[in-house]
């Protein structure tokens, strides 16, 4: 842990491109008034949890567009009815039907169109470091030449042409059994894994391709009541069996994490994963909640393992 608090330093002295490669200028500070601080200020520049610097100012900006504040929970109650409606009927029907194209062309489209730069950026972000994760995983795990996920988007487009949100989900499960049966295959590969460095060769800067500029004025819905439309779209373009199975993908952060604490021999940041228990999942109802918080814990873990690139760096240097 006292390697996390250092690296904030490190990863500044080691690791510029990962500032560089952002264009979009993370966070300008207003003048402290001691006498009325500013809330969101102190939430960027307080460092007790490290995340990345542009992926926290889109956080930070997107709760404060107004579409959160005055949409978002008559939203939630609009989307919370249809999606009530939408699973009933499909449960009855005696076919199930997928319409995965279409999904994810629909969305993309929206998102180009409707949806806040921010949000954009954070959601193609999200689907980039979850494919470095799982490859963290894999090349430090039981078996290294487990196949490894190439889903790497650059922009909203590239979310239609490459099905990125099905492939995402079909990713994490494949890894999760390819993952179990190499445990098994090779019982002794976490003595093995002491015996050689950790493999960040996963952990790279993220490159994601959103105008901030161009800001139509229609262009301003904030993350959270995106999720839960397309929460009520998915479950509409979806089989019952695979929108369960995508609500359920939302409760192994747990899991996920574990699995890293292991190869790094590090327990000490696992508090902060609130999404739990894939045992005793949540309800549908709630899955866009749960997913902002696999976001922002998917965040925390890949920071988590760009500070351990850049000591390992620093390291290497001094010696």
């Amino acid at each position: 842990m006292k390697e996390i608090l250092k690296s904030q330093i490190l990863q500044e002295k080691q690791l510029p491109e990962l500032q560089e490669s952002q264009t979009h200028k993370p966070w300008i500070s207003q003048l402290h008034n001691r006498r009325d601080p500013n809330a969101w200020d102190a939430l960027y520049l307080d460092a007790a949890i490290p995340v990345d610097p542009l992926a926290k100012a889109c956080m930070i900006r997107d709760l404060q567009v107004w579409t959160r504040h005055y949409l978002l929970i008559p939203i939630k109650l609009l989307a919370n009815v249809l999606l009530a409606l939408i699973m009933t009927v499909k449960r009855l029907l005696p076919f199930q039907f997928n319409a995965h194209g279409f999904m994810h062309k629909s969305a993309a489209f929206f998102l180009k169109h409707f949806v806040s730069p921010e949000a954009c950026y954070l959601i193609v972000r999200h689907i980039c470091i979850g494919s470095s994760i799982i490859n963290f995983l894999i090349d430090n795990g039981p078996d290294p030449m487990i196949e490894k996920s190439q889903l790497y988007p650059h922009t909203v487009d590239d979310l239609a042409t490459k099905i990125a949100f099905l492939e995402h989900d079909l990713i994490l499960y494949n890894f999760l059994l390819d993952y179990h049966q190499a445990q098994q295959a090779n019982p002794q590969w976490l003595e093995q894994l002491k015996q050689r460095e950790l493999n960040y060769d996963s952990i790279t800067p993220v490159k994601v391709d959103i105008d901030f500029d161009t800001r139509p004025p229609w262009k301003i819905l904030d993350l959270e009541s995106t999720i839960e439309l397309f929460k009520v779209f998915y479950s509409l373009c979806l089989t019952s069996d695979e929108f369960t199975r995508a609500v359920l993908s939302l409760q192994f952060d747990e899991n996920l994490s574990v699995y890293i604490s292991t190869i790094t021999d590090d327990y000490n940041w696992n508090h902060l994963v609130t999404n739990r228990h894939a045992l005793a999942p949540n309800s549908p109802f709630q899955a866009a909640r749960d997913l902002i918080m696999h976001g922002i814990i998917t965040e925390y873990l890949h920071h988590y393992l760009e500070i351990g690139h850049s000591v390992k760096i620093f390291e290497k240097g001094k010696s």
